[in-house]
């Protein structure tokens, strides 16, 4: 018979049968988001059921980032209640996942003895076999370079209309800000068979959309066999998404996250030829500056950015951009960033998710002398935010009384009497669950809606026949 806690420090109470309740905490990106699902699923399979709350579970899962640090200290806070329920609760199991998982590695067991598995984003598939160590009895650590396990059809997914597909793991690049490649390891991609084949599961379960991930998916194939009698490289992301376009019961199709540098006409072309991919584009260019991007190790200019923002609005004039900027990097001076924001007004992104450099173990960058003072970083992502957010405003201005499809994705939290859903552009929109005939709109649906209001980052709209 399982167990679990309602409270810190309350006694286990029993709970219904089955190996006992799990609880997911997920920091940072997407991939995290798809690999948390991955892992739900594997728990579900083993008898694990999701608890109701995370002080309730008997299983605790921290599914970390170390993008910034204020990401990685607020899993230290998370742990520290976990350790505090453990030393009355022996039962509890507590696992560390994710990004910090493979930086800090022991360091992590050594300061939260309490953890039973450490285990880095590589090895999410093998959560069985890890878990089952800790159930004989072993404190387990998992951050040795591995080959990730292909089957990822097990994901328990939080939605039941759009779902995450991973396409391309770890990173090839080494911008020296970022900890990725150390931390999710060297690029390995699928076989399009397996990805095609994933997808078709989700479009017999219903599934509508599907975001294709990759931490840079413009890289999908560069370690896949295969070259054209042209001399081109085959199974690239264009190659594809031709590949699985057809899938008979997907609506829509987007992918994630672009590299400036490896994102090329053809893509382009096809996303215009191609019906079912969105119009909406998210390509970070991370500085205005060219001397910024080049202490960054980005591989391109500011000047091929911009061309490659005209191929796109040429041949989708309505495509949706979206960006990531970092402000505060070592030597960033008052011009290069206000070369940053002329870029941004020039542009005019539909949304720019935005940072002050955070100085990351194991990176050229957080080592160099020229380090940028808190105080100019917070100011200077003070003003970048206030332009980012009047610049989506006016680019969302152009939705005010036109129509939009948007998927019904579910009901708004703030207002029950309202769904939510997004535009092929990516714009999250409300409108009422009744249409205009009475019928209540399901989960699934695409909506035909006049947007009536318009704010700097969300619609709503009115369905109309």
């Amino acid at each position: 018979m399982a167990t679990s806690s309602n409270a810190l420090g309350n006694k286990p109470l029993l709970t219904e049968i089955g190996r006992g309740s799990y609880w997911i905490t997920t920091f940072g990106c997407q991939m995290n988001k798809a690999d948390s699902e991955r892992m739900a699923g594997i728990l579900e399979g083993m008898g694990y059921f999701k608890a109701k709350a995370e002080l309730e579970a008997d299983l605790v899962v921290y599914n970390t980032c170390t993008i910034r640090d204020n990401a990685e200290q607020k899993v230290y806070s998370y742990l520290g209640r976990q350790a505090q329920r453990k030393q009355v609760l022996p039962h509890l199991k507590l696992i560390v996942a994710g990004c910090v998982a493979q930086q800090e590695g022991a360091t992590l067991l050594r300061r939260v003895p309490e953890i039973d598995l450490v285990m880095g984003p590589q090895h999410a598939n093998r959560l069985e076999t890890l878990l089952t160590q800790v159930e004989n009895g072993q404190q387990v650590l998992a951050t040795e370079e591995s080959f990730i396990l292909e089957d990822l059809t097990t994901a328990r997914r939080d939605s039941q209309v759009c779902a995450w597909v991973n396409v391309i793991y770890g990173c090839n690049e080494r911008c020296t800000y970022c900890v990725v490649p150390s931390v999710r390891g060297k690029e390995q991609s699928r076989t399009p068979e397996a990805i095609r084949s994933e997808i078709e599961k989700l479009a017999a379960l219903g599934y509508k959309e599907i975001t294709l991930l990759g931490q840079n998916i413009d890289a999908y194939g560069r370690d896949l066999p295969g070259i054209t009698k042209e001399g081109r490289r085959q199974n690239t992301l264009t190659d594809l998404l031709h590949y699985i376009h057809n899938i008979e019961g997907i609506d829509r199709i987007r992918f994630a996250t672009s590299h400036p540098r490896y994102f090329t006409n053809r893509l382009i072309t096809a996303c215009a030829e191609l019906p079912k991919i969105c119009e909406h584009f998210h390509i970070p260019f991370q500085s205005g500056d060219n001397q910024i991007l080049k202490a960054m190790a980005r591989g391109y200019t500011i000047e091929k950015y911009k061309t490659i923002i005209e191929h796109i609005r040429d041949l989708i004039p309505n495509a949706a951009i979206s960006s990531d900027v970092i402000v505060g990097f070592p030597g960033e001076d008052d011009q290069q960033f206000q070369n940053t924001l002329s870029i941004i007004e020039e542009i005019g992104f539909d949304l720019v998710n935005t940072a002050a450099y955070s100085p990351r173990p194991n990176t050229p960058a957080a080592t160099w002398k020229n380090q940028i003072p808190d105080s100019i970083k917070i100011e200077r992502l003070r003003e970048l935010n206030s332009l980012v957010e009047k610049t989506a405003k006016k680019r969302n201005s152009r939705y005010k009384n036109h129509l939009e499809e948007v998927l019904a994705e579910g009901i708004n939290p703030k207002d029950k009497q309202q769904l939510m859903g997004r535009t092929r552009t990516n714009r999250l929109t409300f409108f009422p669950r009744e249409g205009p005939q009475g019928q209540l709109y399901k989960n699934g649906e695409l909506v035909k809606l006049k947007i009536n209001e318009v704010r700097s980052f969300s619609l709503s709209g009115i369905p109309v026949n």
